[in-house]
């Protein structure tokens, strides 16, 4: 089962705020999800990103591969520096 860190749309029409979910890649974009990791408002400004770091980090650990949208989120809270870390045996606290 491939597994693939992504965006689920959430809210109103023309307000939309998004979840950051775990899901089998075969499923629908806003359908069935195996965990929520975070949240994602990009209607503040500025932007609200929530994620718990340490699921993210096992998730991505475990093979999940983020969606461009999810990695660059990651990339600017700093997780995919620590995930990097992690690989490579270099655990930063």
């Amino acid at each position: 089962m491939a597994v693939k860190i992504r965006l689920k749309r959430m809210g109103a029409s023309k307000a939309p705020y998004y979840r950051v979910v775990v899901a089998d890649s075969r499923s629908p974009r806003d359908g069935r999800h195996i965990e929520e990791i975070g949240s994602y408002d990009s209607r503040s400004s500025p932007a609200v990103v929530k994620v718990k770091e340490d699921r993210a980090l096992a998730w991505l650990l475990r093979g999940a591969q983020p969606s461009e949208t999810v990695r660059s989120l990651f990339t600017s809270l700093g997780i995919m520096a620590r995930y990097q870390d992690m690989k490579q045996g270099r655990h930063a606290g």
